[in-house]
């Protein structure tokens, strides 16, 4: 399969579930995907990052040698929203090098501190700063002033992360 010709092919649930089950066969396939999320080219990229997430999902192995190339697609402007928002999915569940944690902490509060960045790559910045809080607990503190300030000016979705991250019962 060339998954980019099957990524520009159709855009739909069932196609993404086929380029799925073919990236999941072998490394060398989920290396074909990775390709395509990390081009330049805005369509395909967008439509390869939904995939990778959910590879990402089924095989984390797969998706470890890849990490520092999703911490790097964080500060990229031209890259597709969804490119952002399915790089913070996946390293919210991962196990993010050291080496990495300071770019990614800098990406990750800029995300939740802006008006701009779109509800889902906020959240799962919010539980990524989370669990980076761990090794840095120092940061605790920012996360929880950061989260009350935006209080009133964000939706139920951040909120809903918000009160998880605090303790809060919803």
């Amino acid at each position: 399969m060339n998954i980019r010709d099957e990524l520009l092919k159709e855009h739909s649930l069932a196609n993404t579930r086929k380029i799925v089950n073919f990236a999941c066969a072998s490394e060398e396939n989920f290396e074909q995907l990775m390709q395509c999320f990390l081009c330049q080219e805005y369509r395909v990229a967008q439509r390869a990052s939904w995939a990778v997430s959910h590879v990402a999902s089924r095989l984390p192995s797969f998706i470890n040698p890849y990490i520092k190339d999703l911490v790097d697609q964080l500060s990229k402007k031209e890259v597709h929203n969804a490119v952002i928002r399915n790089s913070v999915r996946i390293l919210q569940q991962v196990e993010i090098p050291e080496e990495c944690h300071g770019q990614v902490l800098n990406a990750c509060f800029a995300f939740i501190e802006s008006h701009d960045t779109p509800i889902a790559i906020k959240a799962f910045s919010l539980t990524t700063l989370h669990n980076l809080s761990k090794f840095y607990p120092e940061i605790k503190g920012e996360l929880t002033l950061i989260i009350k300030e935006r209080w009133d000016l964000e939706t139920p979705a951040f909120k809903s992360r918000a009160k998880k991250i605090l303790g809060l019962k919803n």
